[in-house]
């Protein structure tokens, strides 16, 4: 579905060529301080501009449509929207029967029984992430002072991540890339055992993100070729504090009070400018695709605001959740 949370609930709303893109926050505690100034950084960081992302400039100016009132959180249903204004829209009809490899033209064709609206790809669009973003902000002020930091740490399995990106662009190709996102002052005691552990939680929601597609903790795959001498974290302190974070800050699904710590990969963006081949639903036959527009060459550099604030949203809600827990 579109909600995510128990307390903390986040519900993402519109499509990509549609009147707006938002996000609905039901649970948000009342006395927040809120100013539109707190939402500029964030959404700055998710905007193109940098070699390999695409030239579509929204001014993704937020609007509080409820929720917000005199510079604070009201405790009621906080809504905010983004419009819509830099569309092109008229090469998407063809995807309806020429439906581009790796997107969710078919899919969604098929899910919705072809009532879905694929003006740049709908709902499945990138540009929902907006609502992510701005339902961060506001979780990284109920976390702190638990602080949120992602980056780019790979693009295309090299460290040279402009210079990859750029040979990548001029060959009218995309490329993939990896994203490191560490927590720090984490307290101990987060999370539930089982289905909503900690790593339960951040996986769904990061798998949410169009274009995610692995995730690993701590040591992550590298712990299924180390012996347990060697991926045991040591405790040191009575703070629980240990000496290395293979298990990346978790244990049990319950958060040890060391660094929370994943990375993601991020798929190469299906819409390339090279000639790609399809099935023609019109003509039934594999048929030759041409993409044109304005695409990402590659989307993981706009990704690690979205990352962070996906992470924000789940620790909020488990921070909420435990206060009920310990009244």
């Amino acid at each position: 579905m579109n909600s995510f949370g128990r307390i903390f609930r986040v519900s993402i709303f519109g499509e990509s060529h549609g009147n707006c893109v938002g996000v609905m926050i039901d649970g948000c505690p009342p006395g927040i301080p809120i100013k539109l100034l707190d939402f500029m950084k964030d959404i700055q960081r998710r905007k193109p501009g940098a070699v390999g992302t695409t030239k579509r400039k929204e001014k993704d100016f937020p609007v509080f449509e409820s929720g917000i009132f005199n510079n604070h959180t009201t405790g009621t249903p906080i809504v905010i929207r983004f419009e819509n204004t830099d569309i092109e829209s008229k090469e998407y009809q063809k995807y309806v029967d020429l439906p581009r490899p790796g997107h969710a033209d078919y899919t969604s064709r098929i899910k919705y029984n072809g009532f879905n609206d694929y003006r740049g790809s709908g709902h499945h669009s990138g540009r929902i992430t907006i609502g992510l973003v701005a339902a961060g902000v506001i979780a990284k002020k109920i976390i702190a002072p638990m602080k949120v930091n992602s980056k780019v740490i790979e693009v295309g399995g090299s460290k040279k991540i402009k210079e990859k990106v750029y040979e990548i662009a001029t060959k009218q190709d995309s490329v993939g890339g990896l994203i490191e996102c560490i927590v720090e002052n984490v307290p101990a005691g987060l999370g539930e055992p089982f289905f909503d552990s900690i790593e339960s939680l951040l996986s769904h929601i990061v798998f949410s993100i169009p274009a995610i597609k692995g995730i690993e903790f701590g040591a992550g795959f590298r712990a299924s070729m180390m012996k347990g001498s060697e991926f045991n974290d040591v405790i040191i302190d009575e703070e629980g504090k240990t000496a290395t974070n293979n298990s990346g800050g978790i244990n049990g699904g319950i958060s040890n009070g060391n660094p929370i710590v994943f990375r993601v990969a991020v798929k190469p963006p299906s819409s390339i400018s090279l000639e790609q081949k399809t099935f023609n639903f019109k003509k039934k036959k594999i048929d030759s695709l041409l993409i044109k527009g304005r695409h990402d060459a590659c989307i993981a550099l706009r990704m690690p605001v979205i990352v962070e604030a996906a992470t924000a949203i789940v620790l909020a809600d488990l921070k909420l959740i435990n206060k009920i827990n310990s009244i």
